[in-house]
């Protein structure tokens, strides 16, 4: 039985260490929307964060000269911009006042799961046990954190469905984003991802306008911070870590979210959680780790022409994944 080799590990940590900056900004997102969402309604709210998002991420554009994306990636640019920025956003914001946090929860963390299907469906992923059993152990931890939580609130069946259309609109954005990122870099597809998600949400600007004048200045501040870190900072370390993985893995991983949501409630308002939430915490990040793992690789059998030949098999050579030898001593 082998390891992954060294070089193998060390080659996905970027990936890995993208994908935490992400979970954790958009968790502190969920901390910054009860403020903002306070003085701004969803709509303006959502068109806010995406200006303010596609602001950085154009400046950050620029000194790179990375320029337009190759025509190519502009359909999967286009879908995730509509789905994900655009209609994902407006409804969960506008879902959120309609529902407790504890359903909303709940019924957003079905994205995940239609990730997987969806990428298995339209993108030929493979759905391995690891990815399914570590997502069902997530998924649990989501509910049981959802219905430690629903008792603080009320819930309505347009709060449903706004939550559940948020859902289907975060899974088609991340599956139709993975095939434009074999065309552009993340930096590319992102910003113009944003760009397309704020211009579908124009029609709020009136909105935006008017809540602005009357808004206090830490709900316009709040509102400013989700556009650049959990939108322009969280989104592309997302694609980067996107394009090196399955979209199901990737899905997955959000569901370390409710945990780190529940630990900055904690610690930023105070908000201290019962036995059953935190319980719920844990599984999602049991969950989590259980997805991302990998099994260890069996050395194959030495074959009758290796064996009567006196041929070294892969058990002798220990070949790693990446096909370099390991020489072993045969005594040991």
């Amino acid at each position: 039985m082998t390891n992954l080799s060294p070089s193998v590990g060390r080659s996905q940590w970027p990936a890995l260490a993208a994908a935490g900056v992400t979970v954790v900004l958009w968790a502190s997102a969920f901390v910054s929307i009860r403020s903002a969402g306070d003085a701004y309604s969803p709509g303006a709210l959502a068109l806010g964060r995406l200006l303010a998002g596609s602001l950085a991420l154009g400046c950050v554009l620029l000194i790179r000269r990375e320029g337009l994306p190759p025509r190519a990636a502009w359909t999967g640019i286009a879908i995730s911009g509509l789905l994900w920025f655009g209609v994902y956003m407006v409804v969960l914001n506008w879902g959120e006042q309609e529902v407790d946090a504890g359903t909303a929860a709940m019924v957003v963390n079905i994205g995940p799961v239609l990730i997987a299907l969806l990428g298995a469906r339209l993108l030929g992923e493979a759905l391995p046990p690891r990815l399914l059993a570590g997502m069902a152990v997530s998924f649990a931890g989501a509910v049981t954190v959802g219905l430690s939580m629903s008792g603080k609130g009320s819930a309505s069946t347009l709060g449903v469905l706004l939550c559940l259309l948020a859902a289907v609109g975060y899974a088609g954005g991340v599956v139709g984003q993975k095939p434009a990122l074999a065309h552009a870099s993340a930096l590319q597809v992102t910003t113009f991802g944003c760009l397309v998600g704020a211009v579908a949400c124009l029609p709020f600007i009136g909105q935006l306008v008017s809540d602005a004048e009357r808004a206090p200045l830490s709900a316009t501040l709040n509102m400013v911070y989700l556009g650049v870190f959990p939108t322009a900072l969280a989104f592309t370390t997302w694609a980067y870590a996107l394009a090196r993985t399955t979209a199901g893995r990737m899905g997955a991983t959000t569901y370390a979210v409710p945990a780190l949501v529940v630990l900055m409630s904690w610690l930023a308002l105070d908000e201290v959680p019962g036995w059953l939430t935190m319980a719920g915490g844990a599984l999602c990040l049991a969950g989590v780790a259980v997805s991302r793992s990998r099994p260890r690789r069996v050395a194959a059998p030495a074959t009758a022409s290796q064996a009567s030949a006196g041929e070294p098999t892969a058990a002798d050579t220990g070949t790693s994944d990446t096909g370099a030898p390991e020489v072993r001593d045969r005594r040991s």
